[in-house]
């Protein structure tokens, strides 16, 4: 009886098998890519893990790293392989693969905002974070500064103006919210902000309109007519200027000067 609790309690106490003990780093990185082609993930995470941990110090590990990074990202891990890409880029500032660990921080961060725009019609932007929209926006414009000429430069900067438009129309969105309840000054300043930052971008059409509803609202005349002014010659064809866009309800002011 003691000779059989005795063997039980050092079976408990046997640390757990190392399934990959007998593949060497090399074959073992090779075969987490074979994983991460077939989409299976969470096994690519497992081995790189692995591999991280074994070949430390070497250009295997940082590779591992990078990938271990995308494979997180891939199995739903975005926190986790957010984590590995700032260890990597504070620890490897002079990594050849740098441009690519800021192209991916970017994507990370640039999908899941990109997630969260897919769903404006069940949510309200007044009440939504867009930290992921800048933090992408920032990794994109290292790559594009300061690799101008890498394979991702180009997608980069692409994004980076889609994410500067997607800024725009949630800060629009905010000043309408505010301009719909009344909050009058409240819509013109957050209106005024998107067009100061962004100015390049198509939401600030609807920016100068809100401005010119809000000043009206307000009784600043001389606000309202600048704001108003601005959008005729900016956007000479604008609906907002017809009244097309407005709701029945609504009463496109300048039309009765």
């Amino acid at each position: 009886m003691s000779l059989a609790l005795s063997a039980a309690l050092a079976a408990c106490g046997t640390a757990p098998q190392d399934e990959y003990a007998n593949v060497n780093s090399d074959k073992l990185y090779a075969d987490a890519k074979e994983e991460q082609a077939d989409g299976n993930f969470e096994t690519a995470v497992k081995m790189l893990e692995k591999v991280e941990a074994r070949a430390s110090g070497t250009l295997l590990a940082q590779q591992a790293q990078l990938d271990l990074a995308y494979a997180y990202y891939r199995s739903g891990e975005k926190a986790q392989a957010l984590a590995k890409l700032e260890r990597f880029i504070r620890l490897h500032p002079t990594s050849p693969a740098m441009d690519y660990a800021y192209y991916l921080q970017g994507l990370i961060n640039f999908n899941e905002d990109l997630g969260l725009f897919g769903r404006l019609a069940r949510q309200d932007l007044s009440e939504r974070d867009q930290q992921a929209s800048r933090d992408a926006y920032e990794s994109f414009k290292q790559v594009v500064d300061r690799f101008p000429e890498s394979k991702y430069a180009e997608d980069a900067r692409l994004r980076m103006n889609h994410v500067v438009n997607s800024l725009a129309a949630g800060e629009v969105h905010v000043a309408r919210y505010y301009l719909r309840r009344g909050a009058y000054l409240a819509a013109a300043n957050r209106a005024q902000q998107a067009i100061k930052d962004y100015p390049q971008s198509p939401a600030i059409e609807e920016a100068l309109y809100i401005m010119s509803r809000a000043y009206d609202q307000l009784g600043l005349v001389q606000l309202r007519d600048d704001a108003t002014r601005v959008l005729k010659q900016s956007f000479p064809d604008s609906a907002y200027l017809s009244g097309e866009a407005l709701k029945p309800a609504d009463k496109p002011w300048w039309q009765l000067w």
